[in-house]
């Protein structure tokens, strides 16, 4: 089960845009991400390339987490706003719940639930 401190700092590091430097910290080596339904990614490796890809596509990626995280043993559910910026300056705006199993000071598992509209 994860502190609230622990929760907090991951919360710090992905809004001071860390995000690579959050899941190399806080995930565990076998952490998995999912979107929505798709099959999960597996791998602290793998999701830190990951979001190093997505981060190339855009000039800044801004979060902001909206109210606190809910903590129940070792699940925690939070809001986050995402803002992309494209190299245009164009901007889109996401809106998810990150939906984590902990085990420890780790997340093991996250699940993002959004509408798939947003990213059209």
């Amino acid at each position: 089960m994860p502190s609230r401190e622990t929760v907090e700092a991951l919360a710090a590091e992905i809004e001071a845009g860390r995000y690579v430097e959050a899941i190399e910290q806080y995930y565990a080596e076998d952490a998995s991400m999912q979107e929505n339904l798709a099959a999960p990614r597996v791998g602290r490796k793998l999701l830190m390339d990951g979001e190093r890809l997505v981060m190339s596509r855009f000039r800044s990626i801004e979060a902001k987490r909206q109210g606190p995280a809910l903590i129940d043993g070792d699940f925690v559910a939070s809001r986050w706003v995402f803002t992309f910026t494209a190299e245009d300056g164009t901007q889109k705006t996401m809106d998810e719940v990150a939906w984590q199993r902990w085990a420890g000071d780790k997340v093991v598992e996250e699940r993002f639930y959004y509408d798939p509209s947003q990213t059209a």
